[in-house]
């Protein structure tokens, strides 16, 4: 009599669990279609996953059609491990609040730079190679534009700036900031 107890260890799901499991799968597939483009493409998914992803992301209204899209995500991710992809999004939102978080970092360093320019001394001491000339240039033309309402041109080239000497390009020009380079 071992051999029915062994049959009967194997449950098939209920229809409640089923449908929890669907709905999970259908939630991780609206994260992949939040994703970007180039986010999407370092993740491990099948062919024809990606291509329904990119069909949902191409949706521009929340409307049926986009839901059923939804839904047959996750009807296609019921033949793949989740796991990988899960871990994969965890990875996604962690890097975005790190880079969030230093982004807001270098906006704050940019503002308190345009209100007080002692502060390229600390910019000096985190970035050693930073090229203070330039970003003072970028400071008074900055806030020229400010003053007569133009486009923040140099106020963004600041940042691209700060930007490169965090990611330790050592580079902090860009093109617009060599353009002022020539007009000097």
């Amino acid at each position: 009599m071992t051999q029915p107890d062994q049959d009967q260890e194997v449950l098939p799901l209920s229809k409640t669990r089923r449908k929890q499991a669907m709905a999970e799968l259908q939630a991780l597939g609206e994260e992949l279609v939040a994703l970007s483009a180039d986010r999407i493409k370092k993740i491990d998914i099948p062919e024809q996953l990606r291509e329904a992803v990119r069909e949902a992301q191409r949706m521009t209204r929340l409307d049926e059609a986009k839901r059923r899209q939804i839904q047959y995500i996750g009807r296609l991710m019921r033949d793949v491990d989740p796991e990988p992809i899960r871990s994969a999004l965890a990875l996604v939102r962690g890097e975005s609040a790190g880079e969030t978080a230093k982004l807001h970092r270098l906006e704050n360093l940019r503002t308190q730079f345009l209100a007080d320019e002692k502060v390229l001394h600390e910019i000096a001491t985190m970035y050693p190679g930073a090229d203070l000339q330039h970003l003072r240039s970028l400071r008074r033309s900055a806030l020229k534009e400010q003053e007569q309402n133009k486009p923040p041109r140099s106020y963004r080239a600041i940042f691209q700036a700060l930007k490169a000497l965090e990611s330790g390009d050592g580079s902090d020009t860009d093109d617009g900031a060599e353009e002022t380079h020539e007009h000097e």
